[in-house]
């Protein structure tokens, strides 16, 4: 949330000088984030307050109270960049994104703790609230209209899909550089491996990919073939909920040997970290938008994901899609690209044009159009 939430303010403060923006912040202690980086923008400012968090939710949760609008001397339009707790003004106009409803979709590769949330927060109840939303996908878009039954159904022009996009630093990056080095020796990365980088959870089929590798290292050593031996699989990202199956899973494999779990990816290494990847995976069962194997094409990193959501959507014919609920078509896209040359320089070379599609600047231009529409 942190990284849409920047980088479509940054690019929309640098196409927009004539209305002014204020950004509202409620946190007891003192917020980790740099504001300083929005200082150069004379029409933006900064409304911070100290109420304890949790009086403050309970507020906005039981009474609709206090109105964000009036808290920061009022206000045309309240945007809130993911489902939060809140309260506006009926004369204020609200713009609400949503990113996904896997909650809604999958609830039980939820904790207890985050279904209960979601459950007071009222999802639903916000969107219908809401008179603007910004979908990041028209799978996204289509759940929304569907899950929450909106007035007007598919026709409702009061959902729009503005896609998210990826920062500019992920492109393939010189072999000689010397940061790769680093980064490979830090993380004690093998010379080849295949990687999954993301969140460590059950909705991402971490098992599905394990398996598919085991039966791919299986073969491999059944036919000898040594090329395919010298592969690692790196299993990277910040822990999630339920994670206790993937490590099981893991423990459980035949070549747990060739499994290698990577320590939390730091922001500043990741275009490093996938550009030593030799293949990228992430046949995940439901996504939103897609964020990393996104990251990974333009980053010039061959593709496997999952035909599912909005994957097909944002990976397009720059990736191979696969059923997620079949490991061995994961297998299979994995020896094929492995083995196949030419397909695997094809995928390299339609991944970085279909990721070219996505970009802030033309995202921030369309949330403009919404903002300057209402």
């Amino acid at each position: 949330m942190e990284e849409y939430t920047l980088n479509l303010l940054l690019n929309l403060f640098q196409i927009d000088q004539k209305n002014d923006y204020v950004l509202f912040l409620n946190s007891w202690k003192s917020p980790r984030f740099d504001f300083s980086v929005f200082e150069k923008f004379s029409n933006v400012r900064i409304v911070s307050l100290k109420i304890p968090k949790k009086i403050l939710n309970l507020s906005f949760w039981y009474f609709g109270w206090p109105h964000i609008d009036k808290l920061i001397g009022g206000a045309d339009v309240v945007f809130l960049p993911n489902i939060i707790f809140y309260g506006v003004s009926k004369r204020t106009k609200l713009i609400l994104t949503v990113h996904d409803l896997s909650f809604e979709r999958y609830p039980e590769t939820f904790s207890l703790k985050r279904r209960v949330w979601h459950s007071f927060i009222n999802p639903k109840k916000i969107c219908r609230q809401a008179d603007k939303i910004i979908a990041v996908s028209n799978s996204t878009k289509s759940d929304i209209i569907s899950l929450y039954n909106l007035p007007g159904g598919r026709k409702s022009k009061k959902v729009q899909v503005i896609h998210s996009a990826i920062d500019n630093k992920f492109k393939p990056i010189d072999r000689n550089d010397p940061k790769l080095l680093s980064v490979k020796e830090r993380y004690k990365l093998p010379y080849k491996f295949i990687l999954y980088l993301g969140t460590i959870e059950p909705r991402k089929n971490i098992v599905g990919v394990i398996r598919a590798f085991d039966q791919l290292q299986k073969e491999a050593h059944r036919t000898d073939d040594k090329e395919i031996q010298k592969y690692i699989l790196v299993i990277a990202g910040s822990k999630g909920w339920k994670q206790d199956e993937i490590y099981r899973e893991i423990a459980d494999a035949t070549f747990v040997k060739h499994i290698q779990v990577a320590k939390f990816v730091e922001e500043e290494d990741k275009e490093y970290f996938l550009n030593l990847a030799s293949l990228f995976v992430y046949p995940s069962f439901f996504e939103g938008f897609g964020f990393p194997p996104l990251e990974a094409m333009a980053s010039g990193v061959p593709v496997i994901s999952s035909n599912s959501s909005s994957l097909p959507e944002i990976v397009g014919d720059g990736g191979i899609m696969v059923d997620p609920d079949k490991p061995d078509e994961i297998f299979r896209a994995m020896k094929e690209i492995l083995k196949n040359k030419e397909l695997k320089e094809e995928l390299i070379r339609k991944g970085l044009e279909k990721s070219k599609e996505f970009d802030w600047k033309k995202t921030a231009r369309e949330f403009l159009d919404i903002l300057l529409g209402l």
